[in-house]
């Protein structure tokens, strides 16, 4: 296995928010996905970053809502498709996305992979299906990101007793079967929200989605501003899920991290 952090776009916040003690000044922040080549199932993603149907969600009412609180950033060559296609990948060759959470910025791209199934937690699906308008928006769920099929591609993750060399991790799922793959479970921030374990040929790699906004905070107790927190699905969850992770990368302090709005600890 090979982890590749790559980012499709990105968006303008305020720091302040991101990290409690930080200036109130904006800062860009990328929207982190990652390419994976599985040696059976060729290149596999772990989301897509912002994507075409963002842009033109934003366009329209209430999607503009969206866009004035996190402006977003795209050259039409940073999508998912595009920088697959410079690495020698059509859209017909990725046949498996893992999907961390369905905020706008992580599913922004599914609509340009026609043939891949679908992994993620029900929950992240099933809480958010039935929003509409400013109650989507409101939880940065942009539905007009997902492609009209996606239930009927969607796989649904098998969660299951965590193997003792995972812990503090109770549950995971073994996305293919092979231990090539884990998903473990980082609600909070969003509903159903999943990172991904990856045993890479030089040691363990951990993709942590937005279970923190830099690695810094993935590793230390870094807890955003206040007014962040009260944006998140389950500000009590997310404490928790960090937590959890500090736990895990503290008794692992050799494995890379990746979080999906700050530069990778592989690109530094």
């Amino acid at each position: 296995m090979r982890v590749i952090p790559l980012q499709a776009g990105d968006c303008l916040n305020l720091a302040a928010l991101t990290e409690r003690g930080a200036p109130w000044r904006l800062q860009a922040y990328p929207a982190g996905f990652s390419l994976l080549l599985h040696p059976v199932h060729g290149p596999v993603l772990f989301d897509t970053g912002y994507g075409e149907s963002v842009v033109r969600a934003m366009r329209r009412w209430p999607g503009v809502l969206y866009g004035l609180v996190t402006p977003v950033r795209l050259h039409p060559q940073a999508t998912a498709r595009a920088q697959l296609a410079v690495m020698g990948f059509a859209p017909q060759d990725v046949r498996h996305i893992i999907v961390s959470h369905l905020h706008a910025d992580h599913v922004g791209g599914l609509r340009d992979f026609p043939h891949a199934t679908f992994h993620l937690d029900r929950a992240a699906y099933e809480t958010l299906r039935a929003l509409r308008g400013l109650k989507a928006v409101r939880r940065a769920f942009l539905p007009e990101a997902l492609p009209a099929d996606f239930e009927a591609r969607a796989r649904w993750l098998p969660f299951q007793a965590a193997p003792p060399d995972l812990a503090p991790f109770a549950q995971v799922a073994d996305v293919f079967g092979d231990s090539s793959v884990w998903a473990v479970p980082l609600p909070g921030h969003a509903p159903g929200m999943v990172g991904l374990l990856v045993p890479e040929a030089q040691g363990l790699s951990v993709l942590a989605a937005d279970a923190a906004w830099s690695v810094r905070a993935a590793r230390e107790a870094r807890p955003p501003h206040p007014l962040a927190r009260a944006a998140f699905f389950d500000p009590t969850q997310e404490a928790a899920s960090g937590a959890q992770l500090r736990a895990f990368l503290q008794a692992r302090p050799h494995a890379r991290v990746h979080v999906s709005h700050d530069a990778p600890e592989a690109w530094r």
